[in-house]
């Protein structure tokens, strides 16, 4: 065995040097025959697949925890923790520590930082056996440095975990009242309203509430400076738009293009092709043109925007544009058919505080998501920095 480098980010207390050691030294792994058909109802030992319990077994149980790294299929070099008095399925490996002074913590989050690319077999169907990736070697440190790296490591795991609840929860709030707070197929009422509105809904043609076009039907040649032309891969996160990446087109092209529609504040992009219905709703005053596989809806006096942007969200709203979608080589929705959707539409002013609460719900939902992010890029960094 020989002497490593320290690394960058250490604990205080700790100053001797880490040792190189191939894996097998230190783990050895076990292999199942259980496949997910033998999952039981009911039992005593709980089975998992990749991601979860799928039921449970009384064979190839596992006494101690343990790490499972997925070997075959997709994933493959996915590891998890699981607990005692457990089995697992034959896609699957079972890594133990040999030496109780090792912590199988600490070589869970070694085994996050190993690039499995290179243990990969098989055209098809990959797989990573420890046979070849056990022999790789890594520097380790002393069983109690171990301990505080994992441990460490453990607490923001556990902050992490956390705050994707707290979005998760979020996201399902969305989701439930964007069906509550409009109303379902054959309705005039949804089932939940704000405070101080009363009264039924309109139904109204889309093509009666909004002007609906594009740009003509010419791709650009790419320039290196210029005017973004974003297309639906330039759609990102709750609402946005990626201009940083966009392809840059010539002031011509742009003028050419753009003479019958053009993009502005407020207008609602929605997705012809590919991810059929995706919406964005425009709030930037850049300059920018949007691809012909995008629509640009420009709305009236009588409908609000960002409304009408949250309305395209919803289940009622999205099973009409299903039914619409032209199944060829490629899904699509012509304009003419998204003329016909039905939009169910209150008065002016219950618009804008719909719209103002689901803008609200999904400004938590960013700063939610910006932080799971944050935590998740902090998690990276310590893991470069606390190991060699």
């Amino acid at each position: 065995m020989e002497k490593q480098k320290c690394p960058e980010l250490r604990f205080n207390g700790y100053s001797e040097s880490w040792e190189i050691k191939e894996l097998r030294e230190i783990c050895s792994c076990n292999t199942s025959s259980l496949t997910v058909d033998e999952a039981r109802s009911k039992g005593q030992y709980k089975l998992y697949d990749a991601n979860d319990c799928i039921g449970y077994t009384t064979e190839n149980i596992q006494y101690s925890e343990y790490i499972t790294i997925i070997k075959d299929g997709s994933g493959v070099g996915r590891v998890k923790v699981l607990p005692k008095e457990t089995s697992f399925i034959a896609t699957m490996g079972a890594i133990t520590v040999k030496n109780q002074k090792d912590d199988l913590n600490f070589i869970y989050y070694q085994l996050q930082r190993i690039d499995f690319s290179k243990h990969i077999l098989g055209a098809t169907i990959p797989h990573v056996y420890f046979s070849s990736y056990g022999s790789d070697s890594y520097p380790i440190p002393c069983g109690k440095e171990q301990i505080a790296i994992s441990r460490f490591l453990q607490n923001l795991d556990q902050s992490i975990a956390l705050h994707e609840k707290k979005l998760t929860q979020t996201q399902n709030l969305k989701k439930a009242m964007l069906e509550k707070m409009f109303p379902k197929a054959g309705s005039t009422q949804p089932e939940i309203r704000l405070k101080g509105f009363s009264g039924e809904w309109d139904t109204i043609n889309l093509g009666s509430l909004c002007y609906i076009g594009d740009i003509d039907h010419r791709m650009p040649e790419s320039n290196t400076s210029g005017i973004p032309y974003l297309m639906t891969g330039d759609f990102f996160g709750i609402n946005g738009l990626d201009f940083k990446n966009a392809k840059l087109i010539s002031n011509q092209d742009y003028e050419q293009l753009s003479k019958k529609i053009k993009p502005v504040m407020g207008d609602i992009l929605f997705a012809r092709y590919a991810s059929v219905g995706t919406v964005r709703l425009v709030v930037t005053d850049v300059k920018f043109l949007i691809s012909y596989s995008c629509a640009i809806l420009k709305t009236s006096v009588s409908s609000n925007g960002e409304y009408l942007f949250y309305w395209f969200q919803t289940s009622f709203a999205q099973n009409q544009i299903e039914q619409e979608i032209n199944t060829g080589s490629q899904r699509n929705i012509g304009i003419d058919s998204l003329k016909k959707l039905s939009v169910s539409l209150p008065k002016t002013s219950e618009q804008k505080a719909i719209a103002n609460f689901f803008k609200k719900l999904d400004e938590t939902l960013a700063l939610q998501q910006q932080q799971f992010q944050t935590l998740k890029n902090l998690k990276q960094a310590f893991l470069e920095k606390m190991f060699v």
